[in-house]
């Protein structure tokens, strides 16, 4: 006895952009994005300064409006409440309200997220990323800038989401820093989860990322592994195949 089965559908991808143009005044930041981020997996969006990158990211997350353009996370669209409920993130300029302890911004946000206290996992985060127990105890504005930037990742990634949008989580760390965070995004990455996160050091994309985007003023003039990228602009590393990439004809 044989017969035909008709599969299941493929499940949407974490992240779907198409024609997104944003403009400011008459410049046009962003060109017609066409962009998919597939689920559980880390994704890394890349550019020079100013070709669209945070802009973008603001787009997805809904705090700046497109002109023209959809953006669909999970498959429901971004300016839905439901959508943004399976996401966290953290900007690229990330000032934690100055007045609060580090332990208290970290509990201000779990509870935004509806998420339970979660003292051992504070604990054990903090140890992961290096950052002292008594940082966690002093007001946010006698923090470094590391040690600002530590504590935001702290406080997204202790929330439980299947997307995590990061914009240069990794600015401001020192080099070990550096190795413990994407030591963590691996982890996540490892579990299913999906991290679309931008860098301006393509030795972390190479290291973290099945695949990525390069965005040129406002397009997307690649999309692939970082193994297609070098293939088809060879150079001595992936930077240098960035690099040729955007200056391409």
């Amino acid at each position: 006895m044989s017969g035909n089965s008709v599969g299941s559908p493929a499940p949407p991808p974490a992240l779907r952009a198409r024609g997104v143009v944003r403009k400011f005044g008459a410049r046009e930041i962003l060109a017609g994005v066409d962009l998919d981020v597939p689920a559980g997996a880390a994704f890394g969006l890349v550019g020079a300064n100013g070709a669209g990158k945070t802009t973008l990211i603001k787009c997805i997350l809904d705090l700046s409006r497109p002109e023209r353009g959809t953006i669909e996370l999970f498959g429901v669209s971004n300016r839905e409440p439901e959508a943004r409920r399976r996401l966290a993130s953290v900007p690229e300029r990330f000032v934690p309200p100055y007045y609060l302890l580090g332990r208290e911004f970290i509990e201000m946000t779990r509870r935004l997220a509806g998420a339970p206290p979660a003292p051992e996992s504070i604990r054990r985060l903090c140890a992961e990323l290096e950052l002292e127990a008594e940082a966690l105890a002093r007001p946010v504005r006698q923090l470094s800038k590391g040690m600002t930037q530590k504590l935001g990742l702290i406080a997204c990634l202790l929330v439980e989401r299947d997307l995590y949008v990061l914009d240069e989580p990794m600015s401001g760390l020192d080099p070990a820093s550096r190795v413990a965070v994407k030591t963590v995004l691996a982890r996540l990455a490892a579990q299913g989860r999906t991290l679309l996160f931008t860098s301006q050091v393509l030795a972390d994309i190479e290291e973290l990322c099945a695949s990525l985007a390069i965005l040129e003023q406002g397009r997307i003039l690649f999309r692939g592994a970082p193994a297609e990228l070098r293939a088809r602009y060879p150079a001595t590393d992936l930077e240098q195949s960035f690099i040729r990439c955007i200056r391409a004809p």
